[in-house]
């Protein structure tokens, strides 16, 4: 798996998961220069090469002048995200599109929320492009792929989640304290979160919109969310 940009591999070099090499552009200062730098430090293979090298290697030709090599992503087990009295855990019903992938897995990283959780089938899963896109969130962040979505909320619920899905048509999420064990349910692009998944869920919880546009990105919407737990938590 590769990881591109600067931001992204900078990240990575901060957890423990094993690179097996770098590609750093020619020249390299900056914060080339200090990727070089903290992949000295942890003996890290890197190896210097002109631009179109890196323009080969590199799927949308962004990677900023440094591509890292590393195993393929490991996802993370359902129930090593769950636990804390105070949790946040983030489902993607059918979230198809990488970019909103990508800035989901960030958003919840930096909400602190305890994790994400995508499906097998029916959705973006975590590509190179994703890990590059989430700023190197998901380095630092744990990721579950399950069968379904509807079976992870069956299972959260029976820890003590409570499950609330971001959709139109709900409660205002203004009305509501968003404290203790929280799982937000995040809809797809174009046909939001099912109905059978609402079903599930404990209550529908919607953003209240004052302009001509009748729906947030997903990646938006949660950000609302999810900074909603984080304002409960601190008890303002």
């Amino acid at each position: 798996m590769k990881t591109e940009g600067r931001n992204a591999v900078l990240e990575l070099l901060k957890t423990d998961k094993t690179v097996d090499k770098i590609l750093l552009e020619k020249g390299a200062q900056g914060v080339l220069g200090k990727i070089f730098a903290e992949a000295r430090k942890k003996n890290i293979r890197v190896q210097f090469v002109d631009r179109p090298a890196l323009d080969r290697e590199s799927a949308e030709k962004r990677h900023q002048g440094v591509i890292a090599f590393t195993t393929d992503f490991v996802y993370s087990d359902l129930f090593s995200l769950a636990g804390k009295a105070e949790s946040l855990v983030v489902l993607c019903d059918g979230i198809e599109d990488v970019h909103n992938l990508g800035s989901i897995i960030r958003v919840a990283e930096c909400a602190g929320a305890d994790g994400v959780v995508i499906p097998n089938a029916k959705g973006a899963s975590v590509t190179e492009a994703v890990v590059r896109i989430s700023a190197g969130a998901a380095e630092h962040i744990k990721v579950a792929r399950v069968s379904s979505i509807n079976y992870a909320i069956d299972e959260l619920k029976k820890l003590g989640y409570w499950a609330y899905a971001l959709e139109a048509g709900g409660e205002s999420i203004y009305d509501n304290r968003l404290t203790g064990k929280i799982a937000l349910v995040v809809g797809g692009e174009d046909s939001g979160v099912k109905r059978l998944t609402r079903e599930k869920c404990d209550k529908v919880l919607s953003l209240p919109l004052y302009g001509k546009v009748n729906s947030l990105n997903a990646s938006v919407a949660l950000g609302i969310a999810a900074y909603e737990v984080v304002r409960a938590r601190l008890g303002k």
